[in-house]
């Protein structure tokens, strides 16, 4: 996996430049930095837009009690795609914006599912009970907490370590 980020790291900010220059001998230094500006600050906007509305279904979700699960991985695709935004480039903007409008954004949510789960069935992500491996974290010996009440007394607290 680190061979491929490296190489990632490497090959996307090279054809970035390569674009850039491309673009400005054909349009002008000026209109070249004109719209990587531009589609900066119309990326920002836009992604705090859909965050926003991410974020509010989120907790629509969880007001209704349940688990939220798009909502999520929309979230996480809002701020990679704002981040894709924020760096100068035209390949970059591209993957942001499809990560921004929600009908491509659906896509890449149902793509990055899917290879989430073909991991998890493979064996190459392990998902265990909140806590770690061995369960839930508590205190060794001390009992599992199936229902709790909180009483306040008033008396002051030591947290537990």
């Amino acid at each position: 996996m680190s061979g491929r980020l490296l190489l990632l790291f490497l090959l996307v900010p090279a054809a970035e430049i390569a674009l850039l220059i491309a673009i400005g001998d054909r349009l002008g230094f000026g209109p070249t930095l004109a719209i990587v500006l531009l589609t900066a600050v119309a990326g920002s906007w836009l992604a705090r837009r859909e965050g926003r509305g991410a974020w509010r279904r989120v907790q629509e979700r969880l007001a209704q009690g349940a688990a939220p699960g798009p909502e999520i991985v929309d979230g996480l695709v809002v701020l990679v795609s704002a981040t894709l935004l924020v760096a100068p480039g035209f390949l970059t903007d591209i993957a942001g914006l499809i990560g921004l409008f929600p009908p491509t954004r659906a896509l890449v949510r149902r793509a990055l599912v899917r290879s989430f789960e073909r991991r998890v069935a493979s064996g190459a992500i392990r998902v265990t009970p909140l806590g770690g491996p061995m369960g839930p974290m508590r205190p060794p010996g001390a009992p599992a907490v199936e229902d709790a009440e909180v009483i306040d007394d008033g008396r002051p607290r030591t947290p537990i370590r």
